[in-house]
């Protein structure tokens, strides 16, 4: 058995993997399932802070505390130097991840019944987007916290690359294969050569042909199907009765998973109750403000998530947004939730036609697209990427282990 563990600590999701003669290499994290929903809740009526689905579950029950989501999207940003109120008092982001990286590590090594000291870390082709210094930041911050959390030796690798080592344990031949990890924060690609043969060798590196990758995920597409749909109800889009347009700040806040509890200020609440009084439709900023004060933010974040999920598979899904004052019941099709995301399936898009570009590889050569993360799952753009390659398969890994498996594999060979 391997002495060291992979750590997919993920935008929406976490696994931590475990090389073990004949058994799965996840490990259960949390009710005998190998995924933690990447979320902390801190409990203020019972002094507690919860993770992954008891997090949730505390939120929607309605204790008063905070939760936090998306905690992976601060790496590298200006934020991640700064901290948050929790019970009344400052919590550096730092810590907040912390927090939540060392719950990783203690329910994996309770689970396996021994320490793991050193670990492969996931990360994205790119934290940062054309930003070399900051995504070097990113993955240096991460370091730090893995470290302060008990981890010593940690090494890292690119997702993607992690997502084709776990693939390339099942596959007979060579192949070309173009790995499509699309994950909550980030949609990150490689290009390899994989096989028997050379599954292996420890230096991979004349293998990989190319790797890229864009900061856009599955939050961003909560984000823009949120801004289509449902903030319209609470105002988007209309007017003041100067004609100004009503600031779109609070709505942007709400439809992304790390900034919903800057809504929830005193100041932004303050300057609510002025725009109330001033609006051209009086009823749709109380709805707002309503929304604001139960603090109800990531309740409607998550209904928005849900719609996204079931419209992979449905062509109209109905929101229950019982919540809302009125309450509202509003469908949504999958042609609405293509359109808002049509600007980012193109950019998606352009990453792997760059990709192919700089491995010099024309699209007919590709073998097999491995499309993998939560977010992959997504019609409009599991399409988009397939029409790039036409020729290629499509296989499906686990969309939320297959990363965690190959981490695993790759801290096999480097600690063992």
């Amino acid at each position: 058995m391997a002495n060291a563990c992979g750590v997919d600590f993920g935008t929406s999701n976490s696994t931590v993997g475990w090389v073990r003669p004949g058994q799965p290499s996840l490990l259960a994290l949390e009710d005998g399932k190998s995924t933690l929903p990447s979320v902390v809740f801190f409990n203020a009526d019972e002094d507690a802070v919860r993770y992954g689905r008891a997090a949730l579950a505390d939120y929607l029950e309605g204790y008063d505390g905070r939760l936090m989501r998306s905690l992976k999207s601060l790496l590298g940003t200006s934020l991640m130097d700064g901290q948050t109120e929790v019970a009344g008092r400052a919590l550096p982001f730092k810590q907040l991840l912390g927090h939540f990286i060392g719950e990783l590590k203690r329910r994996a090594e309770a689970q396996a019944g021994r320490e793991f000291p050193s670990a492969v870390f996931g990360r994205p082709v790119y934290f940062i987007d054309d930003d070399p210094s900051a995504d070097r930041l990113a993955e240096d911050t991460l370091a730090e916290i893995a470290r302060s959390v008990g981890f010593r030796d940690i090494g890292f690798q690119y997702e993607p690359i992690a997502a084709a080592f776990d693939y390339e344990s099942r596959i007979e031949r060579e192949e070309l294969v173009l790995i499509a990890d699309i994950g909550g924060g980030t949609s990150d690609f490689s290009l390899l050569r994989l096989g028997p043969d050379r599954a292996g060798r420890v230096e991979r590196r004349d293998d990989i042909l190319a790797t890229g990758g864009v900061h856009l995920g599955g939050t961003d597409f909560d984000k823009y199907l949120s801004l289509a749909a449902v903030m319209p109800l609470l105002g988007y889009g209309s007017t003041l009765s100067s004609g100004a347009a009503v600031p779109n700040s609070y709505y942007f806040n709400l439809a992304t998973w790390h900034t919903i509890n800057q809504a929830y200020t005193r100041k932004s609440a303050a300057q609510l109750d002025e725009l109330v009084r001033d609006a051209a439709e009086p009823a749709k900023l109380k709805r707002l403000r309503g929304l604001i004060e139960d603090r109800a933010g990531h309740w409607l974040a998550m209904q928005v998530e849900a719609a996204k999920i079931g419209l992979s598979d449905a062509p109209e899904v109905t929101l229950d947004l019982d919540r809302l004052a009125p309450p509202e019941l509003l469908r949504v099709g999958r042609s609405a939730f293509t359109d808002a995301i049509g600007g980012l399936t193109d950019d998606i898009g352009a990453t792997v036609q760059r990709l192919l570009g700089d491995a010099g590889v024309a699209p007919e050569r590709v073998d097999t697209v491995f499309f993998t993360g939560g977010s992959s799952g997504v019609g409009a753009l599991r399409e988009r990427i397939a029409a790039i390659v036409p020729d290629a398969r499509r296989v499906e890994g686990d969309l939320f282990g297959s990363i965690g498996a190959g981490l695993a594999l790759d801290a096999a060979r480097k600690f063992s």
